[in-house]
């Protein structure tokens, strides 16, 4: 069994959130699924132009703690005002479904643990 590497925990994070936001009826207008290179999606809806950070969080990481990239997410913010773009957080926790303590596995089941997009407001 091959436990999933970061990129590959990342990449997974944002099928997850870009399959929501194609729901949503986001239009995409870059896609970016570089590690550590925000944002991971720029996209429109409703003519409002919209910038999107994706974190995957393996567990015992909480996704719902915002503060761990507050730093960032804010730099994320400044950026994209001066785009009049809004920001979202979208964290993606992770965890084998299994086994809490094992790692999330190629092929193999998983939990997610997403609860939509967090808007990042001034």
């Amino acid at each position: 069994m091959q436990p999933l590497n970061e990129q590959e925990l990342h990449n997974l994070a944002m099928n997850i959130v870009g399959k929501e936001l194609e729901a949503g009826g986001f239009e995409f207008l870059a896609v970016n699924s570089e590690l550590k290179k925000n944002p991971q999606f720029v996209c429109t809806k409703e003519k409002q132009l919209h910038f999107i950070v994706v974190k995957s969080i393996e567990y015992p990481g909480d996704p719902k703690d915002l503060e761990f990239y507050r730093s960032d997410l804010n730099k994320m913010r400044d950026h994209a005002l001066k785009f009049e773009a809004k920001t979202y957080y979208a964290a993606v926790g992770l965890v084998n479904a299994n086994d809490y303590n094992l790692p999330v596995y190629l092929n193999e089941e998983y939990i997610v643990d997403y609860d939509g997009l967090i808007e990042i407001e001034e």
